[in-house]
């Protein structure tokens, strides 16, 4: 072990010969449970992430991150748990998990707090806002013809960025009150995401597959659950086909081997009908953990017992919490019921009717200033320029994930999609609130799980605060019916608050329960992300 630790340490040899020596030290460690596992899974998540940091574009970070192991984050918490340390495991699964969007929110990092140290801090802060400028401006696209000496002196180039970045970040840590700047944060930091209710995450790996209940000021519990990754991934393979018959079995599969363990001791974290969190990792990514219950007469549900929540990561949950005031709610409509170069089958009908609908529930001006664009007006740059118009915003339209490169995943605009990849690129800090009523639009990646690339997390990553999104296909009956039960909820007073979404999707979803001529996996279909 001690060879393969110097060779992970040996600088001049280059980040991807580092990477790859640690991850024979990690594997071998893992074999023979060694003393120096945890050290090696910790030393990867360092290497991994700067290795990363030094690919110029968002696609080909997304496949770089294909030539490695997709599972050493949870791998890694399953060490920290196996020697009993919970809290460690919570701080390697945010390290080690959505290294692609952890990279982008560096590059956005606000430093308005250096404004009221020396000079010299005021003339750091710049320079990192100009290099972080640099960095995150989409890469110059080569063509297929590009000689490899341009594209090699690009490269360089960028690496060179990132060279003076790290140099400048460096700089800012000396410091007072600058000591962490940037650096993996630490337990007691990632625990204030549970301020508003507790924070369940569960970790699949080979080893074990458990769950951590993080509460706001009590310590972490770790839940050892009654599953396997096999009987996962073939749990998740039965959800996907959503058949009337298999599916509320599934459902109480889930319900036994994953959320009712959890339950079990919830009681002592959180009261009855409050909020609650579910942070997935790998398989449990495919999962709609809050559908989970007894399909049975008299049976229990997690509906009945919790709000649930998701959040892609912890980090993520905090920054959502971040308040920016805003005195106005601008409230954009989004609809495409034929976008160009499709099929008849991506027409939709009621696309008008239900922006209308919208409009009908929402507070009246002045409280609530809406705007709507819809069929020819509704195209990519319009379209984009009133997301960053406007703070809170409903999409009527179709929405596709793209298994293949997932950053072009999109909602389909009349002339060109709007892709998520335009909307990583997209301030959307000062952001409320979210609806997408779109097919797929929180379904996620299989080949890189632990990254979270899809539309509603690409919108909670890029700054909206409240993401409500969809784990499949969705039909236009259920879209109509539950947009309407859950704007009657969310606007209720007259008031505009994007902390209220959960709640009024949980209200809208149990209005129909009832309804047996709406199937199941349609009912179960929107999920809420965010705070």
């Amino acid at each position: 072990m001690h060879h393969f630790k110097k060779a992970a340490n040996f600088v001049p040899g280059g980040l991807l010969f580092r990477l790859r020596a640690n991850l024979h030290w990690v594997r071998r460690a893992d074999q023979h449970r060694h003393s120096t596992e945890l050290e090696a899974y910790g030393t990867s998540m360092q290497l991994l992430d700067a290795y990363m940091s030094a690919t110029a574009s968002v696609s080909s970070r997304h496949s770089a991150m294909k030539d490695f192991p997709s599972t050493l984050a949870v791998d890694a918490a399953s060490c920290a748990l196996r020697g009993g340390d919970v809290r460690r495991a919570v701080e390697l699964l945010e390290q080690g998990r959505t290294i692609i969007w952890t990279q982008m929110t560096r590059l956005r990092t606000p430093l308005d707090s250096l404004q009221t140290h020396s000079g010299h801090a005021a003339a750091l802060m710049k320079r990192f806002r100009d290099l972080s400028s640099l960095l995150d401006r989409p890469p110059a696209s080569h063509a297929d013809g590009t000689p490899s000496v341009d594209v090699e002196a690009a490269d360089t180039r960028y690496r060179r960025l990132v060279e003076d970045w790290n140099g400048v970040v460096e700089e800012i840590r000396k410091i007072e009150g600058f000591s962490r700047f940037l650096l993996p944060p630490m337990f007691a930091d990632l625990q204030e995401a549970a301020r508003d209710g507790p924070i369940i995450m569960l970790i699949a790996s080979e080893s074990s597959c458990d769950a951590i209940i993080i509460p706001h000021k009590q310590s972490p519990t770790s839940i050892r659950l009654p599953t396997n990754l096999r009987k996962l991934q073939t749990l998740v393979v039965k959800l996907q086909r959503t058949s009337r018959p298999a599916l509320p079995k599934a459902l109480m599969e889930l319900w036994d081997d994953v959320v009712r363990p959890v339950v079990d001791i919830l009681g002592g974290f959180a009261r009855r009908h409050s909020r609650i969190w579910w942070c997935p990792t790998s398989v449990f990514n495919f999962l709609p953990l809050h559908a989970a219950g007894e399909y049975r007469k008299h049976g229990q549900f997690l509906s009945q017992l919790y709000i649930s929540s998701y959040t892609p990561s912890l980090a993520a949950l905090i920054k959502a919490r971040r308040h920016y005031k805003s005195l106005s709610v601008s409230f954009a409509a989004i609809g495409q019921n034929c976008p160009a170069g499709h099929s008849s089958e991506f027409t939709l009908k009621f696309v008008e009717p239900e922006l209308e609908l919208v409009r009908s529930l929402l507070p009246p001006p002045p409280t609530v200033s809406f705007t709507k664009i819809t069929s020819v007006d509704a195209t990519r740059l319009r379209a984009l320029r009133v997301l960053q118009d406007n703070a809170w915003l409903h999409f009527s339209c179709n929405g596709t994930q793209n298994y293949e490169d997932p950053f072009n995943s999109a909602f389909l605009m009349r002339d060109q999609p709007l892709s998520l990849l335009d909307i990583t690129q997209t301030d959307l800090s000062q952001h409320e609130f979210a609806f997408l009523a779109a097919c797929d639009t929180a379904a996620g990646d299989p080949s890189t799980p632990d990254e979270v690339i899809h539309l509603a997390a690409g919108l909670q990553f890029a700054g909206v605060k409240s993401v409500v999104g969809t784990l499949w296909k969705v039909t236009d009956a259920t879209v109509q019916r539950l947009v309407e039960e859950f704007y009657k909820n969310f606007c209720k007073d007259g008031k505009m608050n994007s902390k209220r979404a959960a709640r009024a999707l949980h209200q809208a979803v149990q209005s129909l329960a009832s309804d047996k001529d709406m199937p199941l996996e349609q009912r179960i279909v929107f999920v809420h992300i965010g705070i």
